[in-house]
C-alpha cells in the first residue's frame, strides 16, 4: 500500500522541477527521455539495459538540442522574412 502512494508522489515530485524549462531545456530532455527508452528496450534485448538507456539518454538529448537549434534557425528565418516583407510595403 505505502508503495503505491510513494511511486506517484515521487513521479509528481521530479516532474514539479520541469515546470519552468525553457523550450531548449524541454526538448533536450524529451528526447533524452526517449532515447533512454528505447536504448534500454534495444539493450534488454542485447543483453545490457543499462549501457543501451545511457548510450541511447546521450544520443537522445543530443537529437533534441540539435532539434531545438533546428527549430530556432527556422523561427529567425522566418521574422527576419516577415520584417522585411512588412519593411517594404512602407
Amino acid at each position: 500500500m505505502r508503495k503505491t502512494v510513494l511511486l506517484p508522489a515521487l513521479l509528481a515530485l521530479g516532474l514539479a522541477g520541469c515546470g519552468d524549462l525553457n523550450p531548449t531545456q524541454q526538448r533536450t530532455l524529451t528526447g533524452g527521455a526517449a532515447g533512454a527508452a528505447g536504448g534500454a528496450l534495444i539493450g534488454a534485448i542485447a543483453g545490457d539495459a543499462g549501457l543501451g538507456a545511457l548510450i541511447g539518454g546521450g544520443l537522445g538529448a543530443g537529437g533534441g538540442y540539435l532539434f531545438d537549434q533546428s527549430q530556432q534557425s527556422q523561427q529567425r528565418a522566418y521574422q527576419q522574412g516577415y520584417y522585411q516583407g512588412r519593411a517594404s510595403r512602407r
